[in-house]
């Protein structure tokens, strides 16, 4: 799955929640200027996102997605143009589409109205940050597979079993599975590589109830989603949600990015029936020309980026905006 960075939680005792702040600020392109954020205060930097506290807006984190794009554990550079922007836009529209679903997005005070836009977001990054509220978020990324790719493609070739979902013989990279499949991953510590695990150790994480629930709604979301993708000439092959519980109503709630280039593996569906698997809207670009010119595996830092990958890059995850909102 494409990596992601985490949502800043507020519950880290809880067992069921955990909290990642870092100090310092990367340098790094789309970093924003804190002179620009008066009266917010940097409580988290990740490898894309960054987020902002404020005493006036108690129970609210101003997620600011930068044009940082990172691979193989790695923040690279340069970042990519307008990414950070891209990916807000395209976050705040599926959330305007899944009606009904409970998700993050507030206002600066009171009840969230789901519109992640308010008066409180810094005019400096209006068009890459979401006000949202602060949940307290589940060690669970709830991936689901429509299409056998990824990581799943290799654990599938050495066991055909995806998480510990046993899947039929003779699949190939690319296909598309008999029905979605949820394959959770636990969010490891900071520094540590997150792992895929199986349907019962995510029961041990956070309880019968809550697993179900993270199950049966990423499972619904995936389906939803999938429909309005596939009547756009677009398959969203895999993706992954991150939940929390509502710090007010305990209400399981859609938190962080959602149904992003970074987030989730989306194919050209004409061009996937043709034969050719290749034709993603995502960075599978970068991590591609990565793999080619440099051994993830060293301890050698990624060489930059060509600007033609950053501009096929740019232009694919613009391209994917166009086609599935149509502006």
């Amino acid at each position: 799955m494409p990596e992601i960075s985490f949502i800043w939680q507020n519950a880290h005792a809880s067992g069921g929640t955990r909290a990642r702040v870092q100090g310092g600020v990367r340098n790094n392109e789309g970093m924003t200027d804190a002179a620009a954020l008066t009266g917010w205060t940097l409580a988290y930097s990740g490898k894309v996102r960054d987020l902002y506290t404020a005493p006036e807006h108690p129970g609210r984190v101003l997620m600011v997605a930068s044009d940082r794009v990172s691979a193989f554990d790695h923040v690279l550079e340069p970042g990519i143009p307008g990414k950070g922007e891209l990916l807000t836009t395209l976050s705040k529209w599926w959330f305007a589409q899944l009606d009904g679903v409970p998700n993050h997005l507030a206002a600066a005070d009171g009840p969230s109205t789901g519109s992640g836009t308010d008066a409180a977001i810094p005019a400096a990054v209006a068009q890459r940050a979401m006000l949202a509220v602060s949940l307290d978020m589940y060690p669970v990324e709830c991936v689901v597979r429509g299409y056998l790719s990824g990581s799943g493609w290799l654990e599938y070739q050495a066991t055909q079993s995806v998480c510990g979902i046993a899947l039929p013989a003779g699949l190939s990279d690319g296909d598309r599975l008999p029905e979605p499949i949820y394959t959770p991953a636990w969010k490891a510590p900071l520094g540590e590589h997150d792992e895929n695990i199986s349907y019962e150790r995510t029961v041990e994480l956070v309880g019968a109830e809550v697993a179900s629930a993270l199950r049966d709604a990423s499972l619904d979301i995936f389906t939803r989603a999938s429909a309005i993708a596939e009547a756009r000439g677009i398959i969203l092959a895999d993706t992954k949600f991150e939940f929390g519980a509502h710090p007010e109503t305990g209400e399981l709630t859609l938190g962080d990015e959602v149904l992003t280039s970074d987030s989730s593996r989306y194919w050209d569906a004409a061009l996937y029936e043709t034969g050719d698997r290749t034709a993603s809207f995502d960075k599978q670009i970068v991590r591609n020309w990565l793999k080619a010119n440099w051994d993830p595996s060293t301890a050698t830092p990624p060489p930059a980026l060509p600007q033609e990958i950053v501009e096929q890059t740019a232009a694919r995850y613009r391209e994917l905006i166009e086609r599935l909102t149509g502006e």
